[in-house]
């Protein structure tokens, strides 16, 4: 550059050269910067080069501890151990965060598009709290990572399983839609960063609590594909779930934790799952000390579980792969693999890519148990509730004409918050949030009545008898008696599977004492498992399942009885009438009586059921199609009419029947529904398109699901009992 060009340049020109001259320079560094750092650090390089680079600088040992969940730091490259963490209704920290209702009560919703709802706000805390503890030295509050253990999709075939309330449901499509509606909102739609790793829990054939880490199922063929996997084949495939969970138990003898056929043969290579499998906690300790037992060294256990498709553990991965490799038991290879599936996600993440970079670090703590946030508690809670009997429309309360309440039952003044919860703020019981709900003024009388377990400390002290009697005093009074009965975490929680379906403790005797001295008596249930109350369905007028129902419980289950909200919820689970009723729990083979689909008599409130306060009229059925291929597809819609004075919700619900099959099928088989809202004298058109696929059985024969030709029945109603109108098709060869 010579001195006449540099005459000609203005003052300016000369300033914006410079500039540029040292925007070149600091380019060059910035580009020289990224060469030199190892490529897996390179946020522009596609996610498997980066893990493949970062697996290619690993020892054995440093693969090995990537592998272990609870590992320390792999400080020599700055990786921090995930820890995990839980959220199933609400984010599991030491601090609080939003409480939504137990899982079996977002079944009782039968809204796909709330349940992801309830997720994307877990997900906003989840992240919230990790961007908390990244940017603020001084952040307060457990710190863990970002793969998350939810949901739980198991079904419950067991009516007595102590676990009930972790799941949506005894139906594997509805537990399937919700499931995968969950996944979604919790694992983000970012199309390169995931939110969280969701992982499904537990697979497979878990319901069980007793011996679970010794027992074994025995399952056929067609059970495990037509009624135990169809759910977790969802969540693979549509929902994409990058995490599944082995169980404890064994199939057939073979435990989950290495069963080839279930980790890699279905999940990996059938349902083409990319993600990585994680062994329950001491899985591979419930190999050695359960399943077998003075037949398997922890160096055996987990050379087998790696090769048949576990990929990530607890300590004893950490402990003995190393040792398993210098054996020649385990292959590099299939350890490489399970570090890459692990490690793929934790870059989907987003944990090796500057922070900014991430779209969801963006989420404020502020978040956290915002009232928004709670705000959806209360709509899943009101969602959820189910009026099981209405005699005489007592319900609702008018609360203006009321002068004096009775509030009674072991379950009115406590807070049950479920399993797997986190911490709730100020959650409401029942007795409080009829005191929030009712007209002012009003009288509240409140006695406990009874108990739901024996037993409690020495400085509580309770006498049954007097508190049976102060009950049946206020009642007396009352104009009207709501009682709270149900379960608690002491009758039915992880480890503790129920041994009948009564009602627990001495509610039965309450309910009837009470019942006897006021017809004006309304039960309210709050439990998660089915409760066979015969006595009580036939002798009080108004029956409520309110279930375990979140931080806002008490002022929904208020709201529903008051009429301020038009209860919609329906049943995601056959009550049956009687512990009789109900086939052996070693019985896995559904078709011997369990389920809506196979029961064995009349339930005592059907599968799909729940009454409003409204009225709902089906009409105008179409069927798209008289005859269609057994690969094609079948379309129904109906037309429901609101035909009462309130605004209500509907479940419309689809089911099928295989007229004449070769294999014995299900009376009705759930195959739709949609959840609507309908003001008064307003008319929805609800369409349903079932696929081919999904009028098919399992074929032992040819070990593939088959559609055979012939008439089917198609029942559209209110509840699986509550069938409104009905049509047929037929499938031609």
């Amino acid at each position: 550059m010579n001195r006449q060009f540099i005459r000609l340049l203005s003052k300016n020109q000369i300033y914006l050269l410079f500039l540029w001259v040292i925007f070149l320079c600091q380019g060059t560094c910035l580009f020289s910067q990224i060469a030199e750092r190892p490529l897996y650090l390179n946020p522009q390089q596609p996610v498997e080069k980066r893990v493949r680079d970062l697996i290619s600088r690993l020892s054995v040992e440093e693969k090995a501890i990537l592998l272990d969940h609870n590992a320390p730091d792999l400080e020599r490259l700055n990786i921090k151990s995930d820890k995990w963490n839980q959220c199933l209704h609400g984010v599991v920290w030491t601090r609080p965060t939003t409480m939504f209702p137990i899982p079996t009560a977002m079944g009782a919703t039968w809204d796909p598009v709330l349940v992801n709802k309830v997720s994307t706000v877990i997900s906003d805390e989840a992240r919230a709290i990790y961007n908390g503890w990244h940017t603020d030295p001084n952040f307060e509050g457990e710190k863990k990572g970002l793969i998350y253990r939810a949901p739980v999709i198991n079904i419950s075939r067991n009516p007595y399983w102590g676990r009930i309330n972790e799941i949506y449901s005894e139906d594997p499509f509805l537990c399937g839609r919700l499931g995968v509606a969950y996944i979604k909102g919790l694992q983000g739609n970012d199309p390169k960063y995931l939110k969280l790793v969701s992982t499904l829990k537990h697979f497979a054939v878990n319901n069980v609590e007793k011996e679970r880490q010794k027992l074994s199922a025995t399952v056929s063929e067609r059970m495990l594909f037509e009624y135990w996997l169809p759910h977790f084949r969802d969540c693979i495939v549509e929902g994409q779930a990058q995490s599944v969970m082995a169980s404890y138990n064994a199939i057939n003898g073979v435990p989950d934790n290495m069963n080839k056929y279930l980790l890699t043969d279905i999940l990996k290579k059938q349902w083409g799952f990319e993600g990585f499998v994680v062994s329950d906690l001491g899985g591979v300790k419930s190999m050695v000390q359960g399943h077998e037992a003075g037949k398997m060294t922890f160096e055996d256990a987990v050379a087998q579980s790696l090769i048949a498709g576990c990929d990530f553990s607890d300590a004893e991965f950490r402990q003995y792969i190393p040792k398993a490799v210098q054996m020649g038991i385990l292959p590099m290879e299939r350890l490489d693999d399970a570090v890459y599936r692990v490690m793929r996600d934790r870059f989907r993440l987003g944990e090796f890519d500057p922070f900014e970079m991430v779209p969801y670090s963006k989420i404020s703590f502020s978040e956290v148990c915002s009232p928004e946030h709670r705000e959806l508690s209360l709509q899943v809670a009101q969602k959820s509730i189910v009026l099981l009997k209405n005699k005489d429309k007592i319900l609702p309360l008018d609360k203006n004409k009321i002068k004096t309440i009775a509030i009674i039952g072991p379950h009115a003044d406590i807070f049950t918050a479920g399993g797997y919860s986190g911490k709730a703020i100020n959650p409401i019981t029942p007795l409080q949030g009829i005191k929030n709900r009712a007209a002012t003024g009003t009288e509240i009388l409140y006695a406990a009545g009874g108990e739901i377990s024996p037993g409690r400390p020495s400085d509580a002290p309770f006498n049954r008898d007097e508190e049976l009697k102060k009950a049946i005093e206020i009642a007396k009074k009352a104009d009207v008696v709501i009682l709270y009965v149900g379960t608690t975490l002491s009758i039915e929680s992880e480890g503790r599977d129920r041994t009948t379906l009564a009602l627990p403790g001495n509610q039965e005797e309450l309910v009837e004492a009470v019942r006897a001295v006021n017809p004006k008596t309304i039960v309210v249930e709050m439990n998660a498992g089915p409760l066979a109350i015969s006595w009580i369905k036939e002798n009080v007028p108004a029956i409520v399942e309110a279930w375990w129902v979140g931080e806002e419980g008490g002022n929904a289950i208020a709201d529903v009885l008051f009429g301020n909200i038009n209860p919609g919820g329906k049943m995601p689970l056959t009550v049956y009438e009687s512990d009789k009723q109900v086939p052996p729990q070693d019985e896995y083979d559904i078709t011997k009586g369990f389920t809506y689909m196979y029961i064995n008599g009349n339930p005592l409130f059907p599968f799909g059921h729940g009454l409003s306060y409204t009225e709902f009229k089906y009409s105008d059925m179409v069927i798209s199609s008289k005859e269609i291929n057994a690969d094609g597809q079948i379309t129904i819609s109906v037309n429901v009419k609101n035909i009462g004075s309130r605004e209500g919700d509907e479940v419309v619900q689809l089911y099928i029947h295989d007229i004449e099959c070769s294999v014995k099928r299900p009376a009705k088989e759930l195959r739709g529904f949609e959840r609507i809202s309908l003001k008064p004298g307003e008319t929805k058109t609800v369409t349903i398109t079932v696929p081919g696929g999904k009028l098919s059985f399992y074929d032992e024969k040819s070990h593939h699901f088959i559609v055979e030709p012939g008439a089917y029945d198609v029942f559209v109603g209110s509840s699986s009992e509550d069938i409104r109108i009905k049509g047929k098709f037929d499938v031609k060869n």
